[in-house]
C-alpha cells in the first residue's frame, strides 16, 4: 500500500515537534493531520508542493509548508516535493515557465546572455517579469492538478489491486 512506502520515508513526527528551532510554530504542529497519510492528505500534500516547487521564489518550503497547514495536508511530504526544484533543475524550469509565459502573453523573447550574472538579471528584470509569473503560475497550477489527481487515482488503483489479490487469495484458499 503506498501508505506503508511513505511511512518508511517519513520523518518521525515526534522528533521534529521537539526541535527547538521549531519551539516557535507552538501548537501548530500538533495537529495529527499533518502527519497522518492518508488518501487525501497525501493529494493535498502534492498540489501543495507542486505549485510551490513551480515558484520562482525565495523561502519555497516555508510557503509550502504554510500552504500544508492552511489546507490540512501531509506537511513533510509538501515541504519535501519543493526540492524537485533544486539549483540543478532550476535553470531549465524557470526557463521553460519563461517561454510558457510569452506564448501566452504574446511577448517578444529577450535573448538569453552566455553567462548568467546580477548585473544582467537586475537590468533585464522589468523585462521578463511577467512573462516568467503567468508561466510560473500556470505550471504551477497544471502541476499541482496533476499531482492531486494523479495521487487520488494512483491510490485507488493501487487499493482496488489490493482487493483484486486478496479476493484470489481467499478463493484459493477455500
Amino acid at each position: 500500500m503506498p501508505r506503508q512506502l511513505l511511512k518508511r520515508y517519513m520523518p518521525n513526527p515526534e522528533r521534529i515537534k521537539r526541535t527547538r528551532s521549531l519551539r516557535f510554530l507552538g501548537s501548530i504542529l500538533h495537529d495529527p493531520n499533518l502527519w497522518h497519510i492518508t488518501r487525501h492528505s497525501v493529494a493535498r500534500a502534492m498540489a501543495c508542493g507542486l505549485f510551490t516547487a513551480m515558484l520562482p521564489i525565495p523561502m519555497q518550503m516555508l510557503v509550502s509548508a504554510f500552504l500544508a497547514v492552511m489546507v490540512r495536508a501531509n506537511l513533510p511530504i509538501s515541504v519535501g516535493l519543493v526540492w524537485l526544484t533544486n539549483p540543478i533543475t532550476m535553470p531549465p524550469v524557470f526557463f521553460a515557465q519563461y517561454k510558457i509565459g510569452t506564448l501566452l502573453l504574446g511577448a517578444p523573447e529577450r535573448s538569453m546572455p552566455m553567462e548568467l550574472s546580477i548585473a544582467w538579471l537586475t537590468s533585464e528584470i522589468q523585462h521578463i517579469w511577467q512573462p516568467m509569473l503567468v508561466g510560473s503560475l500556470l505550471t504551477g497550477v497544471a502541476a499541482a492538478g496533476i499531482g492531486y489527481f494523479g495521487t487520488l487515482l494512483y491510490w485507488r488503483l493501487w487499493v482496488a489491486r489490493n482487493w483484486k489479490r486478496r479476493k484470489l487469495r481467499r478463493r484459493r484458499q477455500s
